[in-house]
Protein backbone atom coordinates (compact mmCIF):
# COMPACT_ATOMS: atom_id res chain seq x y z
CA UNK A 1 0.00 0.00 0.00
CA UNK A 2 1.06 3.85 -0.76
CA UNK A 3 3.10 5.09 1.94
CA UNK A 4 2.86 1.94 4.19
CA UNK A 5 6.77 0.63 4.91
CA UNK A 6 7.01 -3.23 4.17
CA UNK A 7 6.31 -4.37 7.39
CA UNK A 8 2.97 -2.88 7.69
CA UNK A 9 2.72 -4.21 4.19
CA UNK A 10 2.90 -7.54 5.21
CA UNK A 11 0.17 -7.00 8.05
CA UNK A 12 -2.24 -5.95 5.94
CA UNK A 13 -1.90 -8.84 3.68
CA UNK A 14 -1.81 -10.83 6.16
CA UNK A 15 -5.12 -9.72 7.89
CA UNK A 16 -6.86 -9.60 4.18
CA UNK A 17 -5.94 -13.51 3.60
CA UNK A 18 -7.38 -14.60 7.16
CA UNK A 19 -10.67 -12.39 6.96
CA UNK A 20 -10.74 -14.06 3.40
CA UNK A 21 -10.54 -18.10 4.66
CA UNK A 22 -12.66 -16.44 7.40
CA UNK A 23 -15.22 -15.56 4.48
CA UNK A 24 -15.11 -19.34 2.82
CA UNK A 25 -16.49 -21.08 6.40
CA UNK A 26 -18.75 -17.65 8.05
CA UNK A 27 -21.61 -19.83 6.66
CA UNK A 28 -20.62 -23.05 8.66
CA UNK A 29 -23.71 -23.37 11.41
CA UNK A 30 -22.26 -22.64 15.22
CA UNK A 31 -19.83 -21.70 17.34
CA UNK A 32 -16.00 -23.00 16.59
CA UNK A 33 -12.67 -21.85 17.74
CA UNK A 34 -10.88 -21.82 14.24
CA UNK A 35 -13.58 -19.12 13.42
CA UNK A 36 -12.93 -16.62 16.30
CA UNK A 37 -9.25 -16.83 15.87
CA UNK A 38 -9.82 -16.18 11.85
CA UNK A 39 -12.41 -13.10 12.70
CA UNK A 40 -10.47 -12.19 15.29
CA UNK A 41 -7.10 -11.80 14.07
CA UNK A 42 -8.11 -10.06 10.86
CA UNK A 43 -9.00 -7.02 12.16
CA UNK A 44 -6.70 -7.24 15.10
CA UNK A 45 -4.47 -7.25 12.40
CA UNK A 46 -5.69 -3.88 11.06
CA UNK A 47 -5.48 -2.38 14.73
CA UNK A 48 -1.56 -3.37 14.62
CA UNK A 49 -0.66 -1.50 11.34
CA UNK A 50 -2.96 1.16 12.82
CA UNK A 51 -0.50 1.34 15.81
CA UNK A 52 2.52 1.31 13.64
CA UNK A 53 1.24 3.78 11.24
CA UNK A 54 -1.58 6.11 12.95
CA UNK A 55 -0.55 9.58 14.51
CA UNK A 56 -4.04 9.85 16.28
CA UNK A 57 -4.03 6.69 18.70
CA UNK A 58 -8.04 6.79 18.28
CA UNK A 59 -8.01 4.81 15.27
CA UNK A 60 -6.17 1.98 16.46
CA UNK A 61 -8.02 2.06 19.44
CA UNK A 62 -11.31 1.66 17.31
CA UNK A 63 -10.21 -1.41 15.38
CA UNK A 64 -9.21 -3.26 18.49
CA UNK A 65 -12.40 -2.98 20.35
CA UNK A 66 -13.57 -3.91 16.59
CA UNK A 67 -11.57 -7.03 17.22
CA UNK A 68 -12.81 -7.52 20.47
CA UNK A 69 -16.60 -7.22 19.35
CA UNK A 70 -15.62 -9.52 17.12
CA UNK A 71 -14.55 -12.02 19.62
CA UNK A 72 -17.28 -11.85 21.70
CA UNK A 73 -19.87 -12.25 19.19
CA UNK A 74 -18.04 -15.61 17.95
CA UNK A 75 -18.42 -17.29 21.07
CA UNK A 76 -21.77 -18.56 22.48
CA UNK A 77 -24.04 -17.25 25.07
CA UNK A 78 -25.61 -14.44 26.09
CA UNK A 79 -22.99 -12.53 27.90
CA UNK A 80 -20.82 -12.98 25.38
CA UNK A 81 -23.48 -11.36 22.86
CA UNK A 82 -23.85 -8.37 25.50
CA UNK A 83 -20.14 -8.14 25.61
CA UNK A 84 -19.62 -7.38 21.82
CA UNK A 85 -22.18 -5.43 21.12
CA UNK A 86 -20.78 -3.20 23.97
CA UNK A 87 -17.14 -3.90 22.72
CA UNK A 88 -18.47 -2.87 19.24
CA UNK A 89 -20.44 0.39 20.59
CA UNK A 90 -17.05 1.77 21.97
CA UNK A 91 -15.29 0.99 18.82
CA UNK A 92 -17.77 3.27 17.20
CA UNK A 93 -17.75 6.04 19.32
CA UNK A 94 -14.06 6.02 19.09
CA UNK A 95 -14.19 5.97 15.31
CA UNK A 96 -16.89 9.00 15.70
CA UNK A 97 -14.55 11.43 18.05
CA UNK A 98 -11.67 10.29 15.70
CA UNK A 99 -13.63 12.07 12.66
CA UNK A 100 -14.59 15.08 14.85
CA UNK A 101 -10.81 15.40 15.61
CA UNK A 102 -9.47 15.39 12.31
CA UNK A 103 -8.13 18.06 10.51
CA UNK A 104 -10.50 19.38 8.16
CA UNK A 105 -13.76 18.47 9.99
CA UNK A 106 -16.38 20.93 9.30
CA UNK A 107 -20.25 20.01 11.01
CA UNK A 108 -21.26 22.22 8.04
CA UNK A 109 -20.96 19.57 5.76
CA UNK A 110 -23.71 17.14 7.66
CA UNK A 111 -26.16 20.06 7.16
CA UNK A 112 -25.29 20.55 3.54
CA UNK A 113 -25.57 16.38 2.64
CA UNK A 114 -29.12 16.43 5.35
CA UNK A 115 -30.90 14.41 2.56
CA UNK A 116 -27.85 11.28 3.68
CA UNK A 117 -28.17 12.48 7.14
CA UNK A 118 -32.05 12.06 7.31
CA UNK A 119 -31.61 8.84 5.45
CA UNK A 120 -29.23 7.50 8.64
CA UNK A 121 -31.55 8.87 10.73
CA UNK A 122 -34.93 7.19 9.24
CA UNK A 123 -32.83 4.03 9.60
CA UNK A 124 -31.45 4.65 12.72
CA UNK A 125 -35.50 4.53 14.04
CA UNK A 126 -36.33 1.73 11.82
CA UNK A 127 -33.61 -0.62 13.45
CA UNK A 128 -34.62 0.56 16.97
CA UNK A 129 -38.25 -0.51 15.95
CA UNK A 130 -37.66 -3.98 14.79
CA UNK A 131 -34.96 -4.72 18.06
CA UNK A 132 -37.86 -3.12 20.25
CA UNK A 133 -40.13 -5.72 18.89
CA UNK A 134 -37.78 -8.91 18.00
CA UNK A 135 -34.29 -8.38 20.32
CA UNK A 136 -36.65 -10.04 23.43
CA UNK A 137 -34.31 -9.66 26.54
CA UNK A 138 -31.56 -8.18 24.55
CA UNK A 139 -33.21 -5.10 23.57
CA UNK A 140 -31.84 -3.12 26.30
CA UNK A 141 -28.21 -3.48 25.30
CA UNK A 142 -28.99 -3.12 21.20
CA UNK A 143 -31.12 -0.54 21.77
CA UNK A 144 -28.65 2.26 22.56
CA UNK A 145 -25.69 0.65 20.08
CA UNK A 146 -28.43 2.80 17.17
CA UNK A 147 -27.98 5.99 18.07
CA UNK A 148 -24.52 5.32 18.50
CA UNK A 149 -24.13 3.79 14.82
CA UNK A 150 -25.98 6.59 13.29
CA UNK A 151 -23.82 9.42 14.83
CA UNK A 152 -20.87 7.34 13.70
CA UNK A 153 -22.31 7.34 10.31
CA UNK A 154 -23.27 11.13 10.30
CA UNK A 155 -20.04 12.07 11.32
CA UNK A 156 -18.20 10.50 8.96
CA UNK A 157 -20.18 13.35 6.39
CA UNK A 158 -17.96 16.06 8.67
CA UNK A 159 -14.60 15.27 7.11
CA UNK A 160 -13.41 16.60 3.64
CA UNK A 161 -14.34 13.98 0.47
CA UNK A 162 -10.88 14.30 -0.98
CA UNK A 163 -7.71 11.79 -1.47
CA UNK A 164 -7.70 9.07 1.04
CA UNK A 165 -10.53 10.82 3.85
CA UNK A 166 -12.73 10.29 0.82
CA UNK A 167 -12.73 6.39 2.07
CA UNK A 168 -13.78 7.27 5.10
CA UNK A 169 -18.03 7.68 4.71
CA UNK A 170 -18.34 5.02 2.19
CA UNK A 171 -16.72 2.84 4.95
CA UNK A 172 -19.03 4.10 7.30
CA UNK A 173 -21.63 3.14 5.55
CA UNK A 174 -20.96 -0.27 4.66
CA UNK A 175 -20.06 -0.40 8.55
CA UNK A 176 -23.87 0.73 8.77
CA UNK A 177 -24.91 -1.82 6.43
CA UNK A 178 -23.59 -4.86 7.82
CA UNK A 179 -24.79 -4.04 11.23
CA UNK A 180 -28.33 -4.09 9.88
CA UNK A 181 -28.06 -7.11 7.87
CA UNK A 182 -26.51 -8.71 11.24
CA UNK A 183 -29.79 -7.34 13.05
CA UNK A 184 -31.90 -8.84 10.31
CA UNK A 185 -30.36 -12.35 10.78
CA UNK A 186 -29.78 -12.22 14.56
CA UNK A 187 -33.62 -10.99 15.66
CA UNK A 188 -36.25 -10.78 12.64
CA UNK A 189 -35.46 -13.56 10.21
CA UNK A 190 -37.08 -16.92 10.71
CA UNK A 191 -34.47 -19.91 11.11
CA UNK A 192 -35.62 -21.49 7.42
CA UNK A 193 -35.21 -18.30 5.59
CA UNK A 194 -33.86 -18.18 2.00
CA UNK A 195 -31.66 -14.97 2.93
CA UNK A 196 -29.86 -16.81 6.23
CA UNK A 197 -27.68 -18.79 3.08
CA UNK A 198 -25.90 -14.69 2.29
CA UNK A 199 -26.38 -13.11 5.27
CA UNK A 200 -23.11 -14.09 6.60
CA UNK A 201 -21.29 -13.46 3.50
CA UNK A 202 -22.68 -10.25 3.32
CA UNK A 203 -22.18 -8.98 6.82
CA UNK A 204 -18.30 -10.40 6.98
CA UNK A 205 -17.51 -8.82 3.37
CA UNK A 206 -19.53 -5.30 4.49
CA UNK A 207 -17.86 -5.16 7.82
CA UNK A 208 -14.38 -6.20 7.36
CA UNK A 209 -14.20 -3.75 4.21
CA UNK A 210 -15.50 -0.81 5.96
CA UNK A 211 -12.44 -1.57 8.45
CA UNK A 212 -9.96 -1.63 6.09
CA UNK A 213 -11.38 1.60 4.36
CA UNK A 214 -10.85 3.30 7.40
CA UNK A 215 -7.56 2.32 7.97
CA UNK A 216 -6.74 2.95 4.48
CA UNK A 217 -8.05 6.59 4.73
CA UNK A 218 -5.81 7.57 7.70
CA UNK A 219 -2.85 5.96 6.86
CA UNK A 220 -2.55 6.05 3.63
CA UNK A 221 0.06 8.92 2.23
Amino acid sequence: MQGWPTDATLFGLAAAFLALCYLAICGRDGASWLKTVLKTASVALLALVAFQLSNMMLLAVALLACAMGDFFLSRPGTENMVSGIGAFGFGHLSYAALFMLSPGADLQRIADGWPLAAALVLLGLVMLYLLFQKAGPLRWAALPYVPVIVTMGCLAMALPPVGALALVLPAALLFILSDFILAQEMFVLPQAHKLRRVTPYLVWSSYWLAQALFLLAFTVA
